[in-house]
């Protein structure tokens, strides 16, 4: 029964292309403080690539999670290209495979 349980959480895990790093809840001080939705259509032949690019207003908060959610099961790749978790920005890259789109939802919380 267990194995039966543990090889579709796998698969569920593996099917989206979802990013979670860090706290990615408010409790304790931490709270959402950016929400924005990533999307791109698709064009047959090419890849498509978005950059986001975030960084907290205040010099001294830092960036306690990130959560990148795949909103379609797609077979985009979303990325952490620079800061992250502990600096107060991040640079995020999302990259389409050939002749498809993507759409994410992007929560930053500090």
């Amino acid at each position: 029964m267990y194995k039966i349980l543990l090889l579709c959480a796998v698969i569920s895990v593996v099917h989206s292309k979802s990013v979670i790093v860090g706290q990615t809840w408010n409790a304790n001080g931490i709270t959402k403080v950016y929400e924005t939705t990533v999307s791109a259509n698709a064009i047959p032949f090419f890849k498509r690539e978005k950059y986001v690019n975030f960084e907290y207003p205040s010099g001294d908060g830092k960036i306690k999670g990130i959560a990148i959610k795949d909103m379609d099961n797609g077979l985009a790749e979303p990325s952490i290209t620079l800061g992250g978790l502990g600096f107060n920005y991040v640079n995020l890259k999302f990259k389409s495979e050939r002749g498809a789109g993507f759409n994410y939802n992007i929560e930053i919380y500090a």
